[in-house]
């Protein structure tokens, strides 16, 4: 695995005499990822500054073709050296691989299938060719590269086209300093061949029913030992009809594809649209969950490889994606819980988990400390004023006096019991009469004769007949005042 900028890429998909395409992934923010085809020139392509300008240009210009038979061009990457070109990946099988498989077998597709998989390449040619830019001027983009490997079936019966846009680029590499050009001749259009540069939707137009004729076929049209050879194939020899090689088909058919392999640009179908109905009135095409269909029986191996190439990078890049960052209070996080969050990634998505504990930081137990202190310390405080103030008056704090009792005692009245007199003091202070309770759960306090105060029998002080009991009042301060009464 290699990364370059946000995408890893991985292994190999298929590979050309100027790029390679792999495997890669998209790794975004937050745990997201998509798997993508990502095509890597080769390294002398991109670094001829004139040949990546204008193969950055002519990508940009695909960029803008939108239509369900062309794989869409996402990003285009120029860094540290290398240029790649990021697809959205198809899991399916290439044309190319389909005819092989066929050729070898020696079987021939259903004319339906044919029609179906040529009908949609030929669409997505169309929206092409009638791309516009923001403005809304044509931008003439043209494929140049027609064939069985840049036509892709996909597992879904989909027929998609690759590579829009970069063809005009690439046959600029093509041509070497001596005018000598090079390139897949087998699927040129004569005047592709002749002129080199300029051509127009019509060479597409040849190129397809060269790909039409070979699907009817399942062999190749132009062929032979040498590039010289398939040159002069495809600008002088005599193109066969399929009925001269023993393919039967009907005759609405083979003017279809006659007609698109003529020589002469003014003689063949001008759109590719307008051939593709042509097609479609001469054999009603299949429909595409029948095509998904043919091609999981003619290409099982392929299919099932591919997806679990895919499951297995998709499963690695679980560990490789970046997760997301968590925060606490003091801006850590506890290792644990960012273990837990990553161990908890499902098909490239991290589900963060709630940390077990968090640690206060040092600044809030600190402050919190002070608050209690002093608290406590203005209750002290408040507490000491009051002692004072009551010692001010005279005051003294009521006693209560209980009475132990025992469960082997008989059960009587409780006798009363008196609080003793109040010592001596100067003449400004006077004592307080003690209440006494009856409790359970203390030792009696010793009584005197002749107390001032007696205790009933449910344990309350009985009220003196001069208003003296309390001998105070509470003021609206909460402290108590002697009565003068009282002294």
């Amino acid at each position: 695995m290699r990364k370059v900028g946000r995408y890893a890429l991985y292994g190999e998909i298929a590979s050309g005499g100027m790029a390679t395409v792999h495997f890669g992934r998209l790794l975004g923010p937050s745990g997201f990822a998509r798997t993508v085809a990502i095509k890597r020139l080769h390294p002398q392509f991109a670094k001829d500054p004139e040949f990546s300008t204008m193969f950055l240009d002519e990508a940009r210009l695909a960029a803008r073709i939108k239509h369900p038979n062309v794989v869409p061009i996402l990003d285009v990457i120029f860094e540290g050296g290398e240029l790649l070109l990021v697809m959205d990946y198809v899991h399916g099988e290439s044309l190319a691989r389909v005819l092989k498989n066929l050729e070898r077998e020696r079987s021939r597709p259903p004319l339906r299938i044919i029609s179906g998989v040529m009908a949609s390449t030929l669409h997505g040619l169309h929206a092409a060719h009638e791309a516009v830019d923001e403005r809304g001027a044509p931008l003439g983009i043209v494929h140049r590269d027609v064939s069985p490997q840049n036509v892709l079936i996909g597992a879904d019966g989909t027929t998609r086209v690759l590579d829009f846009g970069v063809a005009k680029a690439m046959g600029r590499a093509q041509v070497t300093r001596e005018g000598e050009l090079k390139g897949k001749y087998a699927y040129m259009a004569p005047e592709q061949i002749r002129s080199g540069s300029t051509v127009d939707r019509r060479v597409d137009v040849f190129a397809a029913a060269i790909v039409l004729w070979e699907m009817l076929a399942v062999r190749r049209l132009f062929n032979g030992d040498s590039e010289l050879a398939i040159i002069a194939q495809v600008t002088m020899n005599e193109i066969p009809p399929l009925q001269q090689i023993g393919v039967e088909v009907p005759p609405e058919l083979e003017a279809v594809v006659m007609r698109g392999l003529s020589r002469d640009p003014a003689h063949r179908f001008q759109t590719a649209r307008e051939m593709a109905m042509a097609l479609e009135a001469a054999v009603p095409p299949a429909p595409a969950w029948e095509v998904g269909e043919w091609l999981a029986q003619v290409a099982p191996d392929g299919i099932t490889r591919r997806a679990r190439e895919v499951q297995a990078i998709e499963n690695a890049s679980l560990s490789e994606t970046d997760a997301p960052p968590l925060s606490s209070l003091d801006g850590s996080v506890e290792a644990g819980s960012v273990a837990a969050m990553r161990s908890s990634q499902v098909s490239g998505i991290a589900v963060p988990h709630r940390p077990q504990a968090v640690a206060l930081p040092r600044s809030v137990v600190v402050i919190a400390s002070a608050v209690l202190v002093a608290a406590l310390g203005v209750a002290a405080v408040l507490w000491l004023d009051r002692g004072r103030e009551e010692r001010a008056t005279g005051i003294q704090p009521v006693t209560p006096t209980v009475t132990a009792t025992t469960t082997n005692a008989p059960a009587k009245p409780p006798e009363p019991t008196v609080a003793p007199a109040p010592p001596e003091t100067s003449a400004a202070t006077t004592s307080t009469p003690v209440a006494t309770t009856t409790a359970t759960t203390a030792a009696p306090r010793p009584t005197a004769k002749g107390a001032a105060t007696a205790t009933t029998t449910s344990g309350k002080t009985a009220p003196r007949a001069d208003g003296c009991s309390p001998p105070y009042t509470i003021d609206a301060k909460g402290i108590r005042r002697i009565k003068p009464e009282c002294l």
